[in-house]
């Protein structure tokens, strides 16, 4: 398994590329008690499937926020996401397109199929 705390970041090459569409989810998963709640929020090119970005944090509008700010260098145009206020609060809506019919990578994207797989490790309180 790779260490990334092992990565020397000279010997990373890092390549952002325009980034037309893409979607945004948010999924939780809980860590001992259903209250207490983690939130992954994530983003995928609309056209490949590609991860583009992701935040660990609660439900809340500053978090998006956060995931918003580390996908503004790929220029994206067009955000495809579900119904949650904080996107229509943050999105310009011209660019906003809000709905279902849009966001079916993302909700069977590898992050989803990891995420589901892992949910007893998740749940697993860190010792």
């Amino acid at each position: 398994m790779l260490d990334v705390y092992a990565l020397n970041p000279d010997e990373v090459e890092v390549v952002i590329l325009r980034v037309d569409e893409a979607e945004i989810d948010a999924m939780w998963s809980f860590a001992g008690k259903k209250k207490e709640q983690r939130w992954l929020w994530h983003a995928v090119d609309h056209r490949s499937g590609k991860v583009l970005a992701y935040v660990l944090g609660a439900r809340k509008d500053e978090v998006f926020v956060q995931l918003k700010a580390l996908l503004e260098p790929f220029g994206i145009q067009r955000f495809y996401t579900d119904g949650w206020g904080a996107y229509a609060r943050h999105l310009a809506p011209e660019g906003h397109n809000p709905g279902k019919r849009n966001t079916q990578r993302i909700e069977k994207s590898a992050v989803q199929e990891y995420h589901s797989t892992n949910r007893s490790e998740l749940s697993t309180p860190l010792q």
